[in-house]
């Protein structure tokens, strides 16, 4: 797509606002920033979160508080990164009903999590990603019935390939679990990991609406002000759950047992969250920038970029089955690249017409 063409946006949504906000060269530098952040962040953060479990860290709720703790990080660009003037919007929303809405997501945040990393735990980084990428197919659905995604042949073909391409995994009798786990324990990540895809489908749909129909403002930095306030629910509940689960008591000889040493234990953990925000941050953009649709896609382009550097980092086997699911995942993948054109060539033939219309003499 070149610089003379128009971006898919739809009519009358957040993206619209955004994208009419913004010069079109500082639209497409946030969207390119937002698409690198979200694909390094994620690829990094799940070979990170392996890594943390294969040299010895077992604890699911220190997995899970790192996915959002590092978020005071983001007060850094929330300062330094400038917005242009914001238009007067009509009437603002109860701050009671704003933070109503940052405590359900972020308590939504930390249950996601938490399944995303017992998943983890009892899958290879590589089954793990093939999995999550069903989340297209989630979000499909949530798109559909919260934020008026239409279904199309295209859509429908992608959220079938999709499933099958996480059924085929879920069927695999030569799954390489970690540290040789039971099937049972295999069965648990995969249905932890499955939850986890459809309640992070659920929640891009839901910041969108709450984007569009409550907060109604035209800036970067709402972006990282909902990035922040449910990261910091999400931590509180983490930090619960982690003395609630008496998960604590192991974390010291966990440290001493980590077999890279302490300062690994302690920057395996540091980097993960910063990788983790990095994603986070870049989600959350593109929910801003485009749609809870487009976020989700390059999320899967990332999924599908992860299985590869976890066959080069930790020598997962990538068996028949496995192949397979990767290019079932990535024709779900193509499926949707191609509708989003689809629907940006008619967009932008519609915009020409009414521009042609305008124009004219009366």
């Amino acid at each position: 797509m070149t610089d003379s063409e128009e971006p898919m946006i739809v009519p009358g949504t957040m993206s619209e606002l955004a994208f009419n906000k913004y010069k079109r060269w500082q639209w497409w530098c946030l969207v390119t920033l937002s698409i690198a952040f979200l694909i390094v962040g994620q690829s990094a953060a799940v070979i990170l979160g392996r890594f943390y479990y294969d040299q010895g860290g077992n604890s699911k709720w220190m997995a899970t508080l790192v996915q959002t703790a590092a978020f005071p990080i983001l007060f850094i660009p929330l300062f330094t990164i400038p917005s242009p003037p914001e238009a007067s919007t009509s009437a603002s929303s109860s701050i009671k009903i704003i933070l109503l809405i940052y405590f359900v997501l972020g308590i939504l945040i930390a249950a996601d999590n938490m399944m995303y990393s017992t998943g983890l735990l009892y899958l290879s980084a590589s089954t793990y990603s093939l999995i999550s990428a069903s989340q297209l197919a989630f979000n499909a659905v949530f798109s559909y019935f919260i934020n008026s995604q239409k279904f199309t042949a295209l859509i429908i073909n992608s959220t079938v390939v999709l499933t099958l391409s996480a059924a085929l995994l879920a069927v695999n009798e030569d799954s390489d679990e970690p540290s040789g786990l039971s099937m049972g324990k295999y069965i648990i990540g995969f249905l932890c990991t499955l939850g986890a895809s459809a309640v992070y489908s659920l929640l891009l749909s839901l910041m969108q609406l709450t984007f569009e129909k409550v907060l109604k403002k035209e800036t970067f930095s709402v972006v990282l002000q909902m990035q922040i306030y449910t990261s910091l629910v999400a931590t509180c509940a983490s930090v619960i759950g982690l003395f609630a689960s008496g998960e604590w008591h192991t974390l010291h000889g966990e440290m001493k047992g980590f077999q890279k040493g302490h300062v690994a234990y302690v920057m395996t953990l540091v980097w993960t969250a910063i990788a983790w925000q990095v994603c986070s941050v870049g989600v959350v953009g593109l929910i801003f920038l485009v749609s809870s649709l487009y976020s989700n896609v390059i999320s899967t382009v990332s999924l599908a970029v992860t299985p590869i550097a976890a066959v080069i980092v930790f020598h997962d086997k990538m068996n028949g089955v496995k192949i397979i699911s990767m290019l079932l995942a990535l024709w779900g993948f193509a499926s949707y690249i191609y509708q989003n054109y689809l629907d940006d060539s008619k967009a932008r033939h519609a915009q020409a017409v009414a521009k042609s219309h305008n124009d004219s003499p009366c």
